[in-house]
C-alpha cells in the first residue's frame, strides 16, 4: 500500500479521536493502558454525540449508550479484553456504567478526568435556567422510563401493540428476578468481583434464552427443542455457575463468540461438573492407592 503525503492544511480536512494529554503527562493515569486510553478517547467523542442529541438523565448528566460489542467492533479485540478495557477505565474513575436490568444495555457516563473543569461544568449547568436544557434533560429520561403508572395506563388503554411490549418486559423482569435469586447473583459477585461483568452477562443471556419465543435453540451447532433448552437453564444453581466461571478463567484458547459459548457452557455444566468431579475423585483414590 502506498499513501500519499498531505499537503498544507488537508490534514485539518478528517476527523479524529480526541485523547486528552492529561492521560499520558499526569502521574495518577500512569498506569493506564494505551487501550484504555484510546478507548477513553473514543468514548469521548460518542459522548459529544449524546450531548448533540440530548441524551441526559434526569440529574443533567450526559450517559452513552456502548456495549461490548461496540468496544469490540472499534478496537478489534476479543470479549475478554473489552470487558478488561472497561473495567479498567471503571477503576480509573473514568467511566461509571449504570446497569438497567431487562436484557436492556448499561448507561455509560464518561468522567470528567479534570477535577476543576468538572467543578466548572456543574456550576454552569446550574446556573443555566433555560426551558431548552430543562427539555433536554427530560425527554430523553422519560423515553427510556416504563414506571411513570399514568402512561402505563395510557398504553394499556389505548395501544394493544404497546400493551403486548408492556406484557413483554414484565416477563423479562420476572426472568430476571427469578435467575437472581435462584444463582445467588448477589453472593457471586461478592467472591469473584473481577467476573461482573460476565456474571450480568450470564443473567442476561439467560433471560434473553427463556425468553425466546422459538421452538429451536442452538446449543454447541445443535438444535434442541427450546422447552428442553428452558428447563435445564432454570435448574441451575450458583454452584453451576462457578463451575462455568472456573473453566471460563482455565480455557486459554480465543473465544470467537462469548455468548455461544457461555450458552453451552451453562446448559452443559450439570452433566460437565458432575462428570470432572467424578474424574476428580478416581484420580484421588488412584493416586492413594
Amino acid at each position: 500500500m502506498k499513501l500519499d503525503y498531505f499537503y498544507g492544511q488537508a490534514g485539518e480536512l478528517f476527523s479524529f479521536y480526541r485523547i486528552p494529554k492529561a492521560l499520558f503527562q499526569e502521574q495518577r493515569f500512569q498506569n493506564l493502558s494505551t487501550d484504555a486510553k484510546t478507548l477513553y478517547g473514543i468514548l469521548l467523542d460518542r459522548m459529544s454525540l449524546s450531548a448533540k442529541n440530548g441524551w441526559l438523565d434526569e440529574q443533567g448528566r450526559v450517559f452513552i449508550i456502548f456495549t461490548i460489542e461496540d468496544v469490540k467492533r472499534v478496537l478489534c479485540c476479543a470479549d475478554n479484553k473489552s470487558t478488561k478495557l472497561l473495567r479498567e477505565l471503571e477503576k480509573f474513575g473514568l467511566v461509571e456504567r449504570k446497569r438497567r436490568g431487562l436484557g436492556k444495555p448499561s448507561l455509560v457516563y464518561v468522567k470528567n478526568f479534570s477535577s476543576e473543569s468538572s467543578k466548572e461544568s456543574v456550576k454552569n449547568r446550574d446556573n443555566d435556567g433555560s426551558c431548552g436544557s430543562k427539555i433536554a434533560c427530560q425527554d430523553p429520561a422519560k423515553s427510556r422510563c416504563n414506571k411513570n403508572k399514568k402512561n402505563k395506563t395510557e398504553r394499556n388503554n389505548t395501544n394493544p401493540i404497546l400493551s403486548d411490549e408492556s406484557e413483554k418486559m414484565k416477563n423479562r423482569e420476572l426472568l430476571e428476578e427469578y435467575f437472581s435469586h435462584s444463582l445467588e447473583i448477589d453472593l457471586l459477585l461478592r467472591l469473584y468481583p473481577d467476573d461482573e461483568d460476565i456474571l450480568y452477562q450470564i443473567v442476561d443471556l439467560l433471560v434473553d434464552t427463556c425468553d425466546s419465543k422459538r421452538k429451536f435453540i442452538r446449543i454447541a451447532g445443535d438444535d434442541k427443542p427450546a422447552e428442553v433448552v428452558r428447563s435445564r437453564l432454570k435448574k441451575l444453581n450458583a454452584d453451576h455457575i462457578r463451575f462455568v466461571l472456573d473453566c471460563l478463567s482455565a480455557n486459554t484458547s480465543p473465544i470467537r463468540n462469548m455468548k455461544q459459548y457461555l450458552l453451552a457452557a451453562l446448559f452443559n455444566a450439570p452433566t460437565t461438573m458432575q462428570l470432572y468431579y467424578q474424574n476428580k475423585v478416581n484420580h484421588d483414590l488412584a493416586a492413594r492407592r
